[in-house]
């Protein structure tokens, strides 16, 4: 399925059983999940829903030590690949999560940060989310920093390494430099920079820039399966969820309870066939990259 699950924060304020529910609709699905280092359950918990492809997305920390404790355990727990977010040297400054004084509630904890000695949290005037983790940011980050710290990742491990949030052919190339196995072209859902461009105007010149020498994946404005198709016609190898996961994917699951918790895992299931569904009928089924046959995965 050309459709996978992008990294999405905090899912237990919208089911109680939080990622470990996405991870069973996405395994049910035959697609991949990316689990959030923000999320509300462990990288343990989310493994020990059975099998299935599943990536750990990482940010870069002021402290590697972090980064090496958290891509450890993802190799335990048999994550296939790390998803490194290089355009977050800190929150945007998220006028929403302001306005509506967002904090994570009390009887949640960003669970894979448990346990970790994070040292003094800088705390940051950025969003609510700040007082949390978001002050473990490296603010110094820019390419040569991403180069290094791409090169660093592979000296801890063998996984693929998925560079989250290139926009331009200059930044692609460097990606390739830095021996990323591949890009997601994302714009952070335009929360880092309001007016930052659609992903889907700079698929194109970062599937020209890297010319097939790594993969390229999509992340954001996706509503519809018409949408993964257009997609994959400009290059794209396969598409993350961005604003779909909360038409197609959250919101299915966000009923409250046990009972309705299990109804609403039945509509994660059903979500990403769906929009794959409504691909265009005359595209072979031979020419659609899936899970299996998109060659890092």
């Amino acid at each position: 399925m050309p459709l996978m699950v992008a990294p999405i924060a905090m899912q237990k304020m919208y089911h109680p059983e939080g990622e470990y529910v996405t991870a069973r609709a996405a395994s049910a699905a035959g697609t991949i999940m990316t689990l959030s280092s923000l999320a509300t359950s462990t990288l343990e918990e989310v493994a020990s829903t059975g099998p299935g492809i599943r990536f750990f997305q990482l940010y870069v920390y002021k402290d590697r030590s972090v980064a090496l404790q958290l891509v450890r355990r993802a190799e335990r727990a048999g994550f296939k690949a790390i998803v490194l977010t290089v355009d977050t040297p800190k929150l945007g400054r998220r006028e929403a999560d302001i306005k509506n004084r967002f904090v994570l509630p009390p009887h949640l904890a960003l669970e894979n940060f448990e346990g970790l000695d994070l040292g003094k949290i800088d705390r940051t005037n950025d969003s609510g989310l700040a007082s949390d983790i978001a002050g473990q940011f490296d603010r110094s980050l820019n390419w040569k920093e991403n180069a290094q710290d791409v090169k660093w990742l592979q000296t801890i491990t063998g996984l693929p390494i998925l560079l989250k949030g290139v926009l331009t052919a200059e930044d692609a190339r460097l990606s390739v430099q830095a021996g990323a196995a591949g890009i997601i072209v994302s714009n952070h859902g335009a929360r880092q920079l309001d007016y930052a461009p659609a992903t889907i105007t700079a698929l194109e010149e970062v599937v020209k820039a890297v010319q097939g020498r790594i993969l390229v994946f999509l992340d954001g404005g996706v509503r519809r399966g018409t949408d993964v198709f257009k997609a994959l016609a400009l290059g794209a190898s396969a598409v993350f969820g961005g604003l779909i996961k909360f038409n197609q994917v959250l919101w299915p699951v966000r009923g409250r309870g046990r009972n309705r918790g299990r109804g609403r895992t039945r509509g994660a299931v059903r979500a990403p066939g769906r929009a794959t569904t409504e691909e265009p009928p005359a595209v072979p089924a031979r020419t659609t990259p899936t899970a299996a046959t998109t060659p890092a995965l």
